[in-house]
């Protein structure tokens, strides 16, 4: 029983990322057509039954390259999405930096809130209870899962799996653009098989 974590593709730069809606670059696309072709060469390795998606715009379409390969439908899920910055959300970051001097999702307190947004903590619980929903419902049918979301969220699924206290202050768990990250749930217990994983880019 598996759940593949992927992170989206490249998307445009120069905006502030959380809840933005801006999709992939070119380059973005490039990579996710690269990972969705190296995916269906490799279906016999990568036994994707389902593919669930963070609906944001960058994740969403990255999920849609996958799966129009595989011909099976992508389940959108909010709850993946990435920390919700409120209104700087698809901000340039020009412009933030002019109306919100100096802030930066690491710069919050755990209990601060972007305005308009969620503080840290929310974002941990968030992801917290989303990972462990799907956990027990990988345990309850046997399926191996593909899930494309966020660098946030798959920093935090490390901190749970190897059970590391998350605050945003954190050294974080870096995840490139379109890698692969594998988890495995055995009799209740999970753990990462496979980390960072480019072949599909090289």
């Amino acid at each position: 029983m598996t759940i593949y974590f992927v992170r989206h593709g490249k998307e445009e730069e120069g905006f502030r990322g959380g809840w933005s809606q801006i999709g992939l670059s070119n380059e973005g696309k490039r990579q996710a057509k690269l990972l969705a072709e190296y995916l269906y060469r490799n279906k016999e390795r990568f036994n994707i039954t389902r593919i669930i998606s963070s609906d944001l715009n960058r994740a969403k379409e990255t999920a849609f390259y996958i799966a129009k390969k595989f011909e099976m439908k992508v389940e959108l899920n909010q709850e993946w999405r990435e920390h919700n910055n409120g209104i700087m959300a698809g901000m340039s970051n020009e412009e933030a930096e002019t109306s919100f001097p100096g802030l930066y999702f690491n710069t919050l307190g755990m209990d601060e809130r972007y305005l308009e947004g969620e503080s840290p903590r929310e974002f941990l619980n968030r992801i917290e209870k989303t990972f462990y929903n799907l956990v027990d419902e990988v345990s309850a049918q046997n399926e191996d899962i593909l899930v494309v979301t966020h660098g946030g969220v798959i920093n935090i699924i490390y901190h749970l799996v190897k059970e590391i206290e998350w605050t945003n202050k954190n050294k974080v768990f870096k995840a490139q653009n379109t890698s692969i990250h594998k988890s495995e749930v055995d009799k209740g217990k999970i753990k990462m098989t496979l980390s960072k994983y480019i072949d599909h880019l090289n």
